[in-house]
Formats: C-alpha cells, sequence, structure tokens
C-alpha cells in the first residue's frame, strides 16, 4: 500500500499494474482459465480452510493458523490485502515453527510464472496475485492451508476449491454494496457461496439474524454440517478468562492476546473451524494459540516507532484497519473497555476511501471521543479528502478537523495537552491503507 520497499517481486507487480486493471472482475472464467493452463495448483492443495465474511475474517485466520502450529503443523496462509509489503499476503508454513513470510526471490518467480501462463490475456492482478497463491501452496509441502476471501465469496477468485476442508463465514455486515447488494440477505447469499455440497461450514456470530438464517439455509440446502455461534459453539469471559464450549466439552482458557471482547466469537470460531477441518484440537494447543496469536493492523498498539515519537508523552496509541459500521461498532466497544479499565480522553485519527460509509463508521464512536482529526491516505486514488471525511465525522455528532498527515495530527494533539490532563487514548484508522501507511512510517512493518 506504499513504495518504500522496491523489491524484485514489487518489480513484476509494478510491471503487472501496468497491464492489467487493479479492479475486481466478478467472474470465475478468467481464474479457471488460467489455473488450467498452470496444470490446476488448486487441485493440488493441503487441505484448506476458506474463510469469508465482512468483518473478522483476517482474526479468525490468524486463530486458526495459530492453533494448527500450535500442533507443530505447516500452514500456508494467504491474506489480503496487505499493510506495507505484497510478501504479507503469502505466509509460507514450517513444521514445528511459525510460518514466515514469503521469500522475495521465491514470490517473484511465481509471478512471473504466473502472468507467462496468461499470456497478456484479460485479467485483473489480484486474480494473478490469487493464482500464485495457488501455485506456491501446492508446490512447496503443507499440512494445511488457510485462504481468506477477497471480496464476496461465490464470485471470488479464491472460490475455486470444489472440497475444502471447511468454509468459515464471519460476520457479515455492510460493504461493497456495489459488487454484494444493498441488503444483508443478499451479502449473506454472495458469501455462502463459498459453501460446497456436503462439506463441513462454520458460521461465526452475525449481528443480523437475516444473515444468519440466509447461511444456515444454504448450508442446509447444500447438505453441508454446520456449526452455529451461539447455537453450536460459543465463548465467553468469565473471571478474567476465555471459557470456550461445544458439544465436545469446555476449555479454560486465557484471554487470547488479541485485543477487543469481538476476539472472544473469532478465537472460538477459529477453535470450531479447526476441528471441523478433521483436526485434533487439544487445550493445550488453545492455550497456546490464544497467547501467540497475532494479527497486525487490528488493534495493534504501538508502543515505539517515529510515530510514537511524534505523539504525546505517555499517550496510548493503537491502530485498526477497520473500515464499515460493524468494524466501527465493535472497535469502539474495545475503547469504551479500555476506558472502564483506565480513563483517558479518547481522540480519532481517521483516513477512509470513498467506497465506505463513514458517517456509519463514526456513529460508533459519538458518545465517547473527543475530538477527530481527518488525515489523506497514502497509496490509494480513492481516499477521501480530509475535509469531506470531517464533515462526515461532524454529521455523526462529531467534532472533526482535517489534518495534513497522521504525524501532523499526533503533533496537535499532542500541543493540546496541559500539565494536569491525562495522557491520551488515540486510534488511528478507518481504512488498511492507512494502517499500513501508519506501520510504514512508525517502522513497524508486518513480519
Amino acid at each position: 500500500m506504499n513504495d518504500v520497499v522496491h523489491s524484485e517481486a514489487e518489480q513484476v507487480i509494478d510491471e503487472l499494474m501496468q497491464l492489467h486493471p487493479k479492479g475486481y472482475d466478478m467472474t470465475l472464467g478468467r481464474m479457471r482459465r488460467l489455473l488450467d493452463v498452470l496444470g490446476n495448483p488448486q487441485l493440488r492443495l493441503p487441505p484448506m480452510i476458506h474463510v469469508a465474511g465482512t468483518n473478522g475474517k483476517g482474526s479468525v485466520s490468524a486463530f486458526s493458523r495459530a492453533l494448527l502450529e500450535a500442533a507443530g503443523l505447516a500452514v500456508h496462509v494467504h491474506t489480503s490485502p496487505h499493510l506495507v509489503n505484497w510478501h504479507e499476503r503469502y505466509r509460507i508454513g514450517r513444521k514445528g515453527e511459525p510460518g514466515r513470510l514469503v521469500e522475495d526471490a521465491v514470490l517473484a518467480q511465481a509471478l512471473r510464472r504466473v502472468a507467462k501462463a496468461n499470456d497478456g490475456k484479460a485479467i485483473t492482478v489480484f486474480e494473478i496475485l490469487t493464482a500464485a497463491s495457488f501455485l506456491l501452496f501446492s508446490e512447496i509441502p503443507a499440512d494445511v492451508v488457510i485462504i481468506e476471501v477477497g471480496m464476496g465469496g461465490r464470485l471470488d477468485c479464491t472460490n475455486v476449491v470444489d472440497t475444502p476442508a471447511v468454509s468459515v463465514i464471519m460476520p457479515i455486515s455492510f460493504d461493497h454494496q456495489a459488487y454484494l447488494g444493498d441488503k444483508v440477505e443478499l451479502i449473506a447469499a454472495e458469501k455462502a457461496g463459498i459453501m460446497k455440497p456436503g462439506c463441513p461450514v462454520v458460521i461465526g456470530h452475525q449481528e443480523f439474524d437475516a444473515a444468519e438464517e440466509t447461511l444456515v439455509a444454504t448450508a442446509e440446502r447444500l447438505g453441508c454440517p454446520v456449526s452455529v455461534y451461539g447455537q453450536d459453539y460459543w465463548a465467553h469471559e468469565e473471571f478474567g478468562r476465555l471459557v470456550y464450549q461445544d458439544e465436545f466439552g469446555l476449555a479454560d482458557l486465557p484471554l487470547p492476546r488479541l485485543p477487543g471482547r469481538h476476539q472472544f466469537a473469532n478465537a472460538a470460531a477459529a477453535i470450531r473451524a479447526v476441528k471441523a477441518a478433521g483436526f485434533a484440537v487439544t487445550e493445550a494447543m488453545m492455550e497456546k494459540a490464544m497467547g501467540s496469536v497475532e494479527w497486525p493492523g487490528r488493534l495493534q498498539k504501538l508502543t515505539t516507532g517515529l510515530l510514537v515519537q511524534a505523539g504525546p508523552s505517555g499517550a496510548e496509541i493503537w491502530v485498526d484497519g477497520g473500515h464499515n459500521p460493524g468494524a466501527g461498532e465493535v472497535i469502539a466497544e474495545a475503547m469504551a473497555a479500555f476506558e472502564e479499565q483506565q480513563p483517558r480522553p479518547l481522540y480519532l485519527v481517521t483516513g477512509m476511501l470513498n467506497t465506505k460509509d463513514p458517517v456509519g463508521y463514526f456513529r460508533a464512536f459519538a458518545d465517547i471521543a473527543e475530538n477527530v482529526f481527518t488525515v489523506p491516505i497514502r497509496g490509494s486514488d480513492a481516499g477521501l479528502d480530509p475535509v469531506v471525511l470531517a464533515n462526515a465525522a461532524y454529521d455523526a455528532g462529531l467534532v472533526a478537523e482535517p489534518q495534513s498527515s497522521v504525524e501532523e495530527a499526533l503533533r496537535e494533539i499532542a500541543a493540546r495537552q496541559l500539565p494536569d490532563m491525562a495522557p491520551p487514548r488515540i486510534l488511528i484508522g478507518g481504512s488498511l491503507y492507512l494502517a499500513g501507511n501508519v506501520l510504514a512510517d512508525n517502522g513497524t512493518p508486518p513480519t
């Protein structure tokens, strides 16, 4: 999402960007044609956990990876988008130790092979990037792969595997309405498109009954063994511990390393998904996973770095890429919980794309934020003008003003701090692009 790092793989991607459109192609024909030329690597994958949903896809993928790696398994993971470097989309599994981001030369070679197989035909860069994941994951041995849907499900270019070990549908909210529909049941129907006849399905916590009903009905129609959060499995906090329960029993676990109460349901969905995929899950695995899980840019606390130094002394700074109303609600809930534990004034530093619903996002913070500073996003042509975004925050009931950058916003917050004021809590968010900008500028990219 930025051009700070120039590697061999990034040079290949830059060349592809000049040749092919950046947008989405909501069909599978071109992807299947390309994979056929490549020898159909998607048919030679280890057992696959396929993850869709509006929010929580990345978190449940991270929890699933942590669980499986706690058992010593090699786990390949494909997620999108990346935050700082393209390599983040491809994590290569290793037996007995955490997976690592793909090596630059390996990714560059895979991308060149895919581009050669495509032979200049019409295609999107996202399709090429996804085909490269299938190629890499089919040729490098592993025990399991986790594939995150890019957008939607039914026509997403990851949806070319006919027999996933499990399909996981996380919380569904409003996002990408131009592609997926403007009703939650329509969006749910698109997400449900990753379900395959007879293959297990795990449904995460759903805010909307209509979404859950659509998902369950689709699973039943396809004859899929289905597990629904709140019915077949669930999790809650009790005495500072995470209690997970399903029909197989109860587990008393440490709270997840990822902050926010919404992560309890994400952790539960991952546990259930790994079980449904046919892997044994022990309490020791669960306990280790809760302490080792990591997912950069999602309620990530910044403690060191260049931007931290620019902010107020003693400030608590969080960065999160959530960018729709559903994400706003769970992040605001997390901020409110932090406030109960340790009161601090909350400031938002926000940048968003023009395809999102800024008023819906901001509305969740109307009663808890002191002020909003809106900033531009580097690396996207679709970034909202900070003045327009500030007006959206005002429409949601917040005091807002535009700034030229995140660094300037942090310096402005620092300048307003008086000696007798508690150090502030600062949430930098509204876009994964912005989260990537922040981690790059702070000198703390994902590894």
